[in-house]
């Protein structure tokens, strides 16, 4: 199983618990397709939803969002059918989201936000 790094895990588990907060059944977490990862894979509302999910602790090789490149969300959605092809019984709408988080020194949030339907798939 692929393991990320302190800080992009720490950025996993905070989207998590607010994505449970709010409704949200996660069913697999760091799913992997050779030319793809999907960081969380959740249902809300008889939706399939993929979460991608970018922490930063500085904002020197840009912010959260600018990690979501055209590419990456093509390898998302990519990756997405995929998953979906794997498990057809789960729900046929699908939705890919984004959580940014920024966090401080002391690993403490600065910024979160979540984006739904970055990829408009």
């Amino acid at each position: 199983m692929f393991i990320p790094n302190p800080v992009a895990r720490l950025g996993e588990e905070k989207a998590c618990r607010y994505l449970i907060k709010n409704g949200y059944k996660i069913i697999e977490r760091n799913f992997r397709k050779g030319y793809g990862e999907i960081d969380i894979v959740s249902i809300h509302q008889n939706i399939l939803v993929f979460v991608e999910v970018k922490t930063r602790t500085s904002n020197l090789y840009g912010g959260a969002i600018d990690a979501i490149s055209p590419q990456k969300i093509k390898k998302l959605v990519r990756t997405a059918q995929f998953y979906k092809m794997l498990h057809p019984k789960l729900p046929d709408a699908l939705r890919i989201d984004a959580i940014l988080i920024d966090l401080n020194s002391n690993k403490e949030v600065l910024n979160f936000k979540h984006v739904e339907n970055i990829s408009g798939f």
